[in-house]
């Protein structure tokens, strides 16, 4: 807006200066007092080449009221240049003829001819004055365009300081999950470690006490002994274990459980937690101590329950059942 307000101010002013005027109204009355007027305006000062159209075309109209020659037609010229380039015919087709006119109807004064080359002088002057003011507009756009652009480099630069900074924020939360990940995956490689250790002492003993009683009266007791030990180790220290092993391996189910379920009885969430470690039914009721048939019937009335209370938070919790 600014350097439209600037290219534009200069072209299209419309205030004349009022000694034009009172040239024009004396130009038929008084010619000589008219060509005076116009002399003794200092036409490099003007601001406008509209100004400066018009103040020719009177000038002009003066010489040939007081039929006085033109020694050139630089003067008329500017106007007819300047209507001819805005499309104004009328003062065009008038400036036209007074130049013809100049050359036809007038006779030599030495007097007019040094104040009209002074004129031209004074018109020379306005033209140079003209362009260094172009020069310095245009200096003017150039010095905006390129704090536009600058202004638009810093804040695409900003922008893109603003998506760094939300990128390594990112990759820090990224690499903060990865550790945590990381951190579970370890917890676990531990765990199964230690279940595998007790798995493969629990193979080791059986099979150290069927050797020692291999051919021996006592041979399926001594077996049979030694499983209800473990089985009742098992039942005895192993449910926090397995509780824990589910939550690591299972997002924490049992967690949601409690929290959806909090009145859930201390024997269903043992069996809960049997169910959820992947036991047979058979394994659960030597653990519990209760009949096949009737652990099918708790693990029945546990399930409505737990799908009643628990699976709209949590739904993967009935792929346990």
């Amino acid at each position: 807006m600014v350097i439209l307000l600037l290219a534009t101010a200069c072209g299209f002013s419309r205030s004349y200066p009022p000694v034009l005027d009172e040239a024009e109204s004396l130009m038929v009355s008084d010619p000589a007092s008219a060509l005076s007027t116009l002399n003794g305006v200092d036409i490099s000062e003007f601001d406008d080449s509209a100004v400066m159209a018009r103040w020719a075309l009177l000038y002009t109209e003066a010489l040939v009221g007081n039929r006085l020659s033109a020694p050139t037609d630089t003067i008329v010229n500017i106007a007819i240049e300047y209507y001819d380039r805005h499309h104004f015919e009328a003062e065009l087709a008038k400036a036209v003829v007074l130049r013809e006119l100049s050359h036809t109807s007038g006779d030599f004064d030495e007097l007019a001819s040094a104040l009209y080359l002074q004129k031209e002088k004074e018109f020379f002057l306005f033209k140079e004055r003209a362009r260094r003011q172009q020069v310095m507009l245009l200096g003017l756009i150039v010095a905006l365009l390129a704090c536009g652009v600058i202004l638009w480099m810093r804040q695409r630069m900003r922008m893109q300081a603003l998506q760094h900074r939300a990128l390594i924020t990112e990759a820090s939360v990224l690499k903060s999950q990865i550790d945590a990940r990381c951190s579970d995956v370890d917890r676990l490689e531990g765990k199964l470690r230690r279940l595998l250790d007790s798995r493969f002492t629990l193979i080791d003993t059986l099979c150290q006490t069927y050797y020692e009683s291999q051919g021996t009266k006592t041979e399926r007791k001594a077996i049979v002994d030694k499983v209800k030990s473990e089985i009742e180790a098992i039942r005895a220290d192993s449910l926090p274990e397995m509780e824990q092993a589910v939550n690591d391996c299972r997002g924490n189910i049992l967690v949601k459980v409690k929290e959806c379920y909090p009145e859930i009885k201390s024997a269903d969430y043992q069996l809960l937690v049997y169910l959820a470690s992947g036991l047979s039914t058979r394994t659960i009721s030597l653990l519990v101590g209760e009949t096949v048939e009737v652990i099918y019937k708790r693990k029945s009335r546990l399930k409505s329950n737990v799908k009643i209370r628990v699976e709209p938070s949590c739904p993967e919790i009935m792929t346990v059942f």
